[in-house]
């Protein structure tokens, strides 16, 4: 997505890159490379600013659709591939990772072993071309094509003119290669490496391009444009290692201590930095200085760096805490409808149930506030549930962390459920992977937090009131509706309902529909149900027997605003709407009795909202 301008109105990053792009545009400082002939002709007054952002959205101003060649910025991209091709391990055996201290085309070699100090210079980047995979050159070179393309999203290809340039004047590079080996860190003939090395070098990219391959990798290797994997996640830290000690040539020190941020720069004046999981920043700009650095590029990425604190070593106070609320369900129940000796239960036996509604990014410091808390609790605790429905990210420590949790709370008396969570995400199926048992104590994972405390609270109901049976039927009498009614009032009102059957699934109620009846549940369960504008559906309530539903038709005598289905086989009775209304005038004490029922009924599930909004919110 392109952060364009809609209805007339500029975001304010736009705006603060155009001032930026303005405060630099007329800096004339640096000269246009021209070691590389073919490069001398870049105009120096291009001038482009692009940044990206994790979820896919790009802000652009400047030339950042003028292409120009990679250069030295394609390194840390081959070095990703090589990592993927070889593994850390082999390709460390032949390119370390220290800083040279040394300009980037300086012939900087271990002297003992001939090893390249790291991929970012020449030598070691020629090295890590060698390293690339593939039958013949031409498929090697489509493998960094393909590579470089997935990363910026669109196809790309080699500029001949800048390659054939490169070739032709690349003496320096050739000394290198050979020396590597000399010292068997190439194990060929390094020409076809050399060569390979001259064409990644003169890949076409834009500004624009650069800033999606910074985010891709500020993103875990995965693209947030096009949903594509560039690199597999264990290799973004070495690649971003690297860019962070040494991706400035000889002036890296200075950029991680000012800027703080993970970068490469190019002598065609291209510069990328990448603030892992935020964002990724690109900048275009030929002139370059004495260590062979973009002038403006320089100048743009210090600036913002503190104009918005991006400085990696950045450190803000958390201002929430992970923990975004703490109830038990004596304070807060399940959408569940209870009778009253069950309420009743849950208000003296509730606090042995803890949910904990976490927030933000699950990593070591924020799951241990957690673990902690729940460490302090667990003796007076049966069940506890993390609601993951408010957080964002979990690492792997994290996920590791609460999988441990989970086992050492099962050799206690305590159970742990997690909730809003995706049964086929990542860290569900490390949770279900892990588990250890044959699931007799229930489920661990749950999409929807209400289900599992309705789970937690039917566990707790039963350990003391002993397991209810689902088919029992209510009398009529001891129906929510129907309390102290007189046995005249109680026949009279028999008289006066219609008996009604309905099968597990059966839809009762309909959205929309006309409000003809009110139905008094005499056994089984019912849903009750609301459909959400992305289709899916939200659960209101469970209603068991001894409930009434449809009773708002008493009031409002509006269409009906959700759908009832039958859980289980379901009985119950239906009121028609017209003959509770001709009770006015032939048994006026029932339809006061019946009013006062429904407001009671009312009243209490109003009061139990209030006050669940106020734990929430509190």
């Amino acid at each position: 997505m392109s952060a364009a301008d809609r209805a007339g109105l500029k975001s304010p990053i736009r705006t603060y890159l155009e001032k930026l792009h303005a405060t630099y545009v007329d800096l004339h400082d640096g000269q246009v490379a021209s070691y590389i002939p073919e490069l001398s002709h870049a105009n120096p007054n291009w001038f482009g600013i692009c940044v990206a952002t994790t979820d896919g959205y790009v802000y652009e101003v400047g030339d950042s659709r003028q292409t120009f060649t990679m250069q030295s910025i394609s390194k840390p991209f081959v070095y990703g591939l090589a990592l993927e091709d070889h593994g850390k391990d082999a390709v460390f055996h032949k390119i370390g990772v220290e800083p040279s201290g040394d300009a980037f085309n300086s012939i900087s070699l271990y002297p003992d072993s001939g090893r390249p100090f790291n991929p970012m210079i020449n030598a070691g980047a020629i090295a890590t071309t060698g390293m690339i995979n593939g039958e013949h050159p031409a498929e090697k070179l489509q493998r960094l094509l393909d590579m470089v393309g997935v990363y910026c999203g669109h196809p790309v290809e080699v500029d001949q003119r800048v390659y054939e340039s490169e070739r032709s004047t690349g003496h320096r590079n050739r000394a290198i290669g050979h020396m590597l080996r000399n010292f068997e860190i190439l194990t060929d003939d390094p020409e076809p490496a050399l060569d390979l090395y001259f064409q990644q070098c003169s890949i076409l990219v834009t500004c624009r391009d650069l800033a999606i391959m910074a985010v891709t990798l500020a993103n875990g290797g995965l693209n947030p444009i096009s949903g594509q994997r560039a690199v597999h996640q264990p290799y973004v830290e070495p690649i971003l290692s690297i860019m962070s000690t040494c991706g400035m040539y000889n002036s890296a020190g200075e950029w991680i201590y000012d800027v703080g941020m993970p970068a490469k720069s190019g002598v065609s004046g291209g510069v990328l930095a990448v603030l892992p999981g935020q964002l990724g920043i690109a900048v275009f700009s030929p002139p370059l200085d004495q260590r062979s650095n973009s002038v403006r590029g320089i100048r743009v990425c210090e600036d913002m760096s503190q104009d918005f604190n991006l400085h990696l070593f950045h450190a803000p106070v958390v201002a929430k805490s992970v923990i975004r609320t703490s109830y038990n369900a004596s304070q807060v129940t399940s959408q569940r409808s209870r009778r009253d000796h069950e309420e009743q239960l849950l208000q003296e036996q509730g606090h042995r149930i803890r949910v904990y509604d976490l927030q933000g990014d699950l990593l070591f410091s924020t799951v241990e506030v957690v673990l902690r808390d729940i460490m302090e609790r667990h003796e007076r605790l049966d069940f506890i549930i993390l609601d993951l429905k408010h957080v964002t990210s979990i690492d792997t420590t994290a996920s590791s962390m609460l999988c441990d949790l989970l086992h050492t709370l099962e050799a206690q008396p305590c159970m742990l459920l997690f909730s809003n969570i995706e049964p086929s995400s990542p860290f569900a199926m490390s949770i279900l992977g892990r588990e250890g048992s044959d699931g007799s104590q229930g489920p661990v994972i749950y999409e929807d937090h209400d289900l599992a405390l309705e789970w937690c609270e039917n566990q707790l109901l039963a350990r003391y009131l002993g397991t209810p049976s689902g088919d029992a039927a209510i009398p009529l009498a001891e129906h929510v509706l129907c309390q102290g009614l007189s046995e005249r009032d109680l026949n009279h009102l028999q008289t006066l309902l219609e008996p009604l059957s309905f099968a597990p699934g059966e839809r009762i109620l309909e959205t929309g529909h006309a409000p003809d009846y009110i139905y008094l549940l005499t056994r089984g369960e019912v849903s009750v149900t609301i459909e959400l504008a992305d289709g899916k559906r939200k659960r209101l309530s469970t209603l068991p027997a001894g409930m009434a539903f449809g009773e708002m038709a008493l009031i409002e005598r509006a269409p009906r605003s959700a759908d009832v289905t039958a859980l289980t086989p379901v009985a119950c009775y239906a009121l028609p709407i017209a003959a509770f209304d001709r009770l006015q005038e032939i048994n006026p004490s029932l339809r006061m009795m019946l009013l006062t029922n429904l407001l009671r009924h009312v009243s209490g599930t109003l009061r139990r909202l209030t006050e669940k909004v106020g734990i929430l919110t509190g």
